[in-house]
């Protein structure tokens, strides 16, 4: 397994994930966090695998002083005319993240990782990278499909037989990751490096709708309850990806 690119997938990404409901709900949690999270002050802000740049424009819009590392060219084509449409500038860099030490000179106030580790052939080793890229008092804003809601999904459509041969992963060319993570590894991993201040789950009930229910809810009804119970104890851990915010140790 090799690490999960989406240069011919870019049209197909963008209206899957952000063309409805699933995109609005994710940005509307990751903004809501970060809102609450970051400082009233410009911030240099990495986004590491930055896709379409729909985090980074709003993090622009906000202030702040963007850099975009993707290695897709499709997908920072995309963010670029993002950027130029809306009339603000940030820095472009066309690389995957092994490559980032080495072209970076500076460590940035808030590192984002949003839906990158599950895509990776080995998510723990881009740990590291992130911790080195962070500024000393910074934050690390880290999304990762949740291996629970997974489990959890398929319990519901009885597919018990994928359950019992444990294997989570998409198909080839599918949009489903083909790594989700268990949060308690993934916590076992940032022990000792990183303190999460915050936990939020993305998408934490409107995967589990019935398609019918789905259709009639409106946008900002489906808006208002996600971000109520984001952090709900019972909840949260059902989010489709969790968001945490983290501080270096």
């Amino acid at each position: 397994m090799s690490d999960r690119h989406f240069d011919q997938l870019a049209t197909r990404f963008a209206e899957k994930i952000y063309g409805g409901a699933k995109g609005a709900i994710r940005l509307a949690v990751l903004q809501a966090d970060l809102a609450e999270a970051l400082p009233r002050r410009p911030l240099r802000v990495l986004d590491i695998g930055a896709g379409l740049g729909h985090m980074s424009l709003w993090l622009a819009q906000q202030g702040h002083q963007a850099t975009l590392a993707e290695p897709a060219e499709p997908m920072l084509d995309g963010a670029r005319q993002r950027f130029a449409d809306a009339g603000h500038t940030a820095t472009f860099i066309q690389a995957p993240w092994q490559d980032l030490p080495g072209l970076l000179s500076e460590q940035y106030d808030l590192v984002i990782c949003h839906a990158v580790l599950e895509w990776l052939a080995e998510p723990h080793t881009i740990l590291p990278v992130l911790h080195s890229l962070v500024a000393p008092g910074g934050w690390l804003s880290l999304a990762f499909y949740n291996r629970d809601a997974l489990v959890y999904r398929n319990l519901l459509k009885g597919h018990f037989r994928k359950l019992r041969s444990n294997d989570m992963a998409g198909e080839k060319q599918s949009l489903t990751p083909q790594m989700p993570l268990d949060p308690r590894e993934l916590q076992a991993q940032l022990d000792g490096h990183w303190l999460v201040e915050s936990r939020s789950g993305v998408r934490v009930f409107h995967d589990y709708m019935p398609v019918d229910f789905q259709k009639k809810a409106a946008l900002e009804d489906l808006l208002e309850m996600e971000l109520a119970y984001r952090r709900h104890p019972a909840y949260a851990g059902l989010g489709r990806y969790l968001h945490w915010i983290c501080r270096p140790v």
